[in-house]
Formats: structure tokens, sequence, C-alpha cells
């Protein structure tokens, strides 16, 4: 078992590396261990318990951590600065007929109602997601 253990640790150290994110890390750390308890004489399944014990502690202790650091500062992209705007409508939105434009953020965009709404020309709408080059509006009250 020691040499299957040795083989499952390097190959989770690979996996790692070969990953952008951490994926792997909590089980190499598993294994490794397994791999100590195996090496010093210790009963197949406890081997296998110091792997799962191991490797769900650090993954719990860790992946908060994880989260809060890796990928934590994500840049809006422009399309995101749109969203939460008050906007007007140029041309009516009207789903049925898959028409409908706003200007927004200085830039004319295609418009589709939230809720199939006809919108008409003018009108001020509040953006309220993205989909594909699509904004997804709600009239706002006047």
């Amino acid at each position: 078992m020691v040499i299957f253990w040795a083989v499952a640790t390097v190959a989770f150290i690979v996996l790692e590396l070969a990953t952008v994110g951490l994926a792997s890390i909590w089980f190499a750390l598993g294994s490794l261990c397994a791999l100590i308890a195996a090496a010093l004489g210790a009963q197949l399944w406890l081997q296998i318990v110091w792997f799962i014990i191991i490797s769900v502690a650090t993954l719990i202790i860790t992946r908060p951590l994880v989260k809060k650091y890796i990928n934590a500062k994500t840049h809006p992209t422009n399309a995101d600065r749109v969203l939460g705007l008050v906007c007007v409508v140029t041309d009516r939105i009207d789903n049925f007929a898959s028409r409908g434009t706003v200007w927004a953020d200085g830039k004319s965009w295609s418009a589709r109602s939230v809720d199939g709404e006809m919108i008409e020309k003018d009108a001020r709408v509040l953006v309220r997601s993205i989909e594909g080059v699509k904004l997804i509006v709600e009239k706002t009250p006047e």
C-alpha cells in the first residue's frame, strides 16, 4: 500500500499543478497522511480513514480562505457597468417582435423587457440583467 499511496500523492500533486485553481491539494495531503500511516504499518482500513479525514478536514478548513483570495479580484466588464442604470428607450421594446433599443452608458443596446411588457419610446427603464448582447429592463415608475 505504500506504493499505492505514493503514486496517489504524486498524481494528486501533478493534477494540482496542471490546474489553474486549487483542485486536488486536499487529496494530495490526505494521500500523504495515508502514505505515512502505511509506512508505519497501519492497517488498510486505518489508511483509508486517514485519507478521508485529512482530505475532508483540509477541504473544510481551507476552502473558505481559498474562495476568498482566489478570484477575489474580479474586474467588471464594460457590460457589467450598465447593470442597475436607468436609461431611455430609443426604439419601442416589444419582446414578441424581437425589437427594442435603449441608450445606456453612452451606447445603444438591444433590449427586452423583464415581463414581456411593451415599453414605448422615451420611457425610462432600469437595467436588471444582460442576456447575450441584450439588456433586460423593466419600466421605472414615472
